[in-house]
């Protein structure tokens, strides 16, 4: 391709941005001196003292769903035109970013229109086991380009800030308030969330308290794991801080008041990692997870971070190294989950302040934007596609930024209400009385309908060889209408048996092969002349004598296109 060049911008930074990480910074460390570690536990000049679980929240506890959700936060303002490059809008891309964009030799395409870079191909084994998701654009009406007010309002949701930050809960913290009303007296028995990183983020804050466990970074998460203890009292701590006799006290009730630090080494000693991991921060974040959650700790929502994706300056080298981090570690991480079969039990995604701009600026970086694609992962999301309507990046506003076409409150509320199993009513309250507008991300607790969304060309199962009839799929034209026109789903009637829903818009030819985990054809399920209309296909009818009980991926062919979706047979 031929492309014309523009000049860099200069770097346009908004004003104020170096006080605003001063102040920013300051709150954090308020946050973070240790006595709301486990939640703040002190209302008015009382100190409350946490007992066993009352027996009504420990049964709000057994009525929620086993499913986990992990947060991502990208810290700085990841730039999505660096982590999802839209190949039907490569010339716009390069022409906007003469000295900073991905080559095409390095992209890595996962659909004819939208791939990664090639530092992202650890990622690949999850796009083709169905494992990751990418919603375009995500973004809100007005969006601040301030990290202070923009981190609040992905974290409490409040758009009516007028500038400021509005309120100071946060959505999954108005979640956990309702979940359990006497949290302050009667906490549940595991920890409801557990934070690493980040103590000025608002996530998990609720009107009377933090309902997050949180630790300032790894090596305290990790060393509570490994010994049982919340925090050092040595002297040491204290001796160079003016209020260091109070703080040691205050850091001493909590390590009596709250039994948690016990119940997560408790989680840490019965867990075991089964895959190698790389040594850095977020590796071991996402490894000490693995770790818990196979340990059965009962922590339902978890959020780690990673920093450095404000890239003003020099941003290629650092953005490669962050996304390279992140795509290893994701990829080891549900590895390391599929060995006790939780993989599909536990969905990760990312989120960041904001984006950044569509053009270059004069320091090889990228300024302050707006809207960006939030990544999923996990089995649980029952197939890989980029989900709803990439920004243009011909019409950017006068700043050069691109406009989102995604609120991200919907995809909140659907991991709460599809994910998470939450009413409807009170997906909404949580969300400040946002209306209920579901993104289909392949899973669905509610039971509402919504729009089936294409999946990709590209396989969703690990590689194969060539199929039977010799073809490649790579090679299968991209047919996005045919894609939304046949409609499958996997369903599990009374007696458990799993059956393939199909409904095909038009007569053909139906081709639906049976793959195990590690990629090896196990038998055709469904091979003939389909008519318009819907059919149930049972998968043990088809393949009765030597199907074992377990996940596999079945894969549809309709006219040399090809869908594929995880199933479970028991």
């Amino acid at each position: 391709m031929c492309h014309t060049h523009h000049t860099p911008h200069k770097g346009l930074q908004h004003e104020g941005h170096d006080d605003e990480h001063k102040y920013w910074s300051r709150r954090s460390f308020l946050q973070a001196l240790g006595i709301a570690g486990s939640g703040s536990m002190m209302l008015g000049s009382n100190m409350l003292t946490a007992n066993a679980p009352s027996p009504l929240s420990a049964g709000i506890a057994a009525a929620e769903t086993d499913n986990i959700l992990i947060l991502i936060r990208l810290s700085g303002g990841n730039d999505g035109l660096s982590t999802v490059i839209p190949i039907e809008q490569y010339d716009a891309y390069a022409n906007a970013r003469p000295n900073i964009y991905i080559p095409e030799s390095k992209v890595l395409k996962l659909t004819d229109e939208f791939g990664v870079p090639s530092y992202m191909s650890a990622l690949e084994s999850l796009w083709g086991e169905g494992q990751f998701k990418a919603a375009h654009g995500v973004g809100y009406e007005g969006q601040s380009l301030s990290h202070f007010t923009g981190s609040d309002i992905f974290a409490n949701t409040d758009l009516d800030t007028n500038g400021f930050s509005g309120l100071n809960t946060g959505w999954m913290g108005r979640h956990f308030e309702n979940v359990y009303p006497d949290y302050l007296i009667n906490p549940p028995a595991a920890p409801a969330a557990i934070q690493i990183g980040q103590f000025g983020n608002l996530v998990f804050q609720g009107e009377e308290t933090n309902y997050a466990f949180t630790t300032s970074n790894i090596n305290q998460l990790e060393e509570i794991a490994e010994s049982g203890v919340v925090y050092g009292l040595g002297d040491e701590l204290f001796n160079d801080c003016m209020y260091g006799d109070q703080l040691k006290f205050l850091r001493g009730v909590a390590n009596t008041t709250y039994e948690y630090s016990g119940i997560i080494h408790d989680a840490y000693e019965r867990g075991q990692n089964q895959v190698e991991y790389q040594d850095n921060g977020f590796a071991r974040q996402m490894k000490l997870l693995a770790k818990l959650i196979k340990g059965n700790l009962g922590t339902k929502v978890y959020m780690i971070s990673m920093g450095g994706f404000d890239t003003h300056g020099n941003q290629p080298l650092a953005h490669e190294r962050l996304m390279t981090n992140l795509s290893v570690a994701v990829n080891a991480f549900y590895q390391d989950l599929a060995f006790t079969q939780q993989d599909d039990k536990v969905l990760s995604m990312t989120f960041s302040e904001f984006g950044r701009r569509i053009f270059e600026n004069g320091s090889n970086g990228t300024d302050h934007g707006k809207a960006a694609p939030t990544l999923f992962f996990g089995s649980g999301l029952n197939g890989s596609a980029f989900v709803g309507d990439h920004p243009t990046l011909e019409d950017p506003d006068g700043r050069g930024n691109l406009e989102y076409t995604m609120d991200f409150r919907d995809l909140y509320a659907t991991v709460l209400a599809e994910w998470l199993c939450v009413d409807i009513p009170l997906v909404e309250q949580h969300l400040l009385d946002h209306p209920y507008a579901p993104v289909n991300l392949g899973f669905n607790c509610s039971g509402v309908d919504f729009p089936d969304i294409a999946y990709s060309d590209g396989d969703v199962t690990p590689p194969t060889p060539a199929d039977p009839d010799g073809s490649d799929p790579s090679t299968a034209p991209f047919d996005p209408n045919l894609l939304n026109a046949v409609v499958h789903k996997p369903y599990y009637p009374t007696d458990s048996t799993p059956h393939i829903y199909l409904e095909m818009p038009f007569s053909a030819h139906v081709d639906i092969q049976l793959f195990n985990i590690l990629g090896q054809n196990v038998g055709t399920v469904f091979n003939e002349m389909m008519l318009e209309g819907s059919t149930e296909i049972n998968i043990r009818e088809r393949l009765p004598e030597h199907l074992s009980t377990g996940k596999y991926i079945y894969r549809i062919s309709v006219q040399n296109q090809r869908m594929s979706k995880s199933v479970m047979v028991a």
